[in-house]
């Protein structure tokens, strides 16, 4: 049977910011959540166009050659707006996404702090290492793992996508195993809620959707200053026909809100 994913998401800009800087979209095919940096509006900006640009002729049925290829081409986007635009110079984005691939693989495509995590069997792990400068700091063992959720340095990153030719994005295959379930989510979540807490929330959810609702929800009760997006995607075993149209979230469904071609 084929796999699919079931896909949701939740994005709230927060009480302390004025806008939402994250962007999500979900579909049957893949899943992704960018979070804007930059400053002002082009952050915003910045993680819209790479997502519309990105499943503007549908994401879905590619190789990881494929996959590097669509991301360097939505991250020229970026760069087509800044050129018509000078003002938006520096505006960037994080990326984190999962794909179905042509040969029934999982695509995990990262760059930046956002975050992927994988529900297996009633493990959750962490399948992305962050680009930030409290990582680096943490693998070189200046500071203790447990130190860098509330180090005041936590939301410098090291790599992004912001039109440059240097850009980088990894691009890693997994193997889908039904019933497995991804999170995908901002550091709106994982600066203010311990892991641990993601975790139980996400096994204990009887859906994505509720599951995506929970961790925003507990996001903003811990006071999240930042904005907060929460994408979660179960891998189904089945051939039901459902819609491959990406649904978008955040500051992807203000900005480009004209339909996306699918076919």
């Amino acid at each position: 049977m084929p796999i699919r994913l079931n896909a949701a998401a939740v994005s709230d800009a927060g009480s302390h910011r004025p806008t939402n800087q994250d962007a999500a979209f979900a579909a049957s095919w893949g899943a992704a959540v960018a979070d804007g940096v930059g400053g002002g509006p082009s952050g915003d900006l910045a993680s819209a166009a790479l997502l519309h640009r990105l499943v503007a002729t549908r994401g879905g049925g590619m190789d990881a050659d494929g996959l590097l290829v669509r991301i360097r081409e939505a991250n020229w986007d970026i760069r087509a707006h800044v050129e018509r635009d000078p003002a938006l110079q520096g505006m960037a984005t994080t990326f984190t996404g999962i794909f179905l691939s042509v040969s029934g693989e999982l695509l995990l495509a990262h760059t930046g702090d956002s975050r992927a995590y994988l529900l297996r069997d009633g493990e959750f792990t962490r399948e992305t290492r962050d680009d930030s400068y409290v990582q680096a700091l943490v693998d070189h063992g200046i500071i203790p793992p447990e130190a860098a959720q509330a180090h005041p340095r936590r939301n410098i990153i090291t790599a992004s996508l912001g039109g440059a030719e240097g850009d980088v994005v990894s691009v890693a295959e997994r193997p889908p195993v039904a019933g497995d379930r991804w999170v995908l989510c901002s550091d709106g979540l994982t600066d203010y809620v311990p892991e641990a807490d993601v975790a139980r929330l996400v096994a204990e959810s009887s859906d994505p959707r509720s599951a995506a609702a929970a961790a925003v929800a507990l996001a903003l009760e811990a006071g999240t200053r930042d904005n907060v997006t929460v994408v979660v995607c179960d891998v189904i075993d089945d051939d039901q026909t459902v819609s491959s149209d990406p649904v978008f979230f955040g500051s992807a469904a203000r900005w480009f809100a004209e339909d996306v071609e699918t076919a």
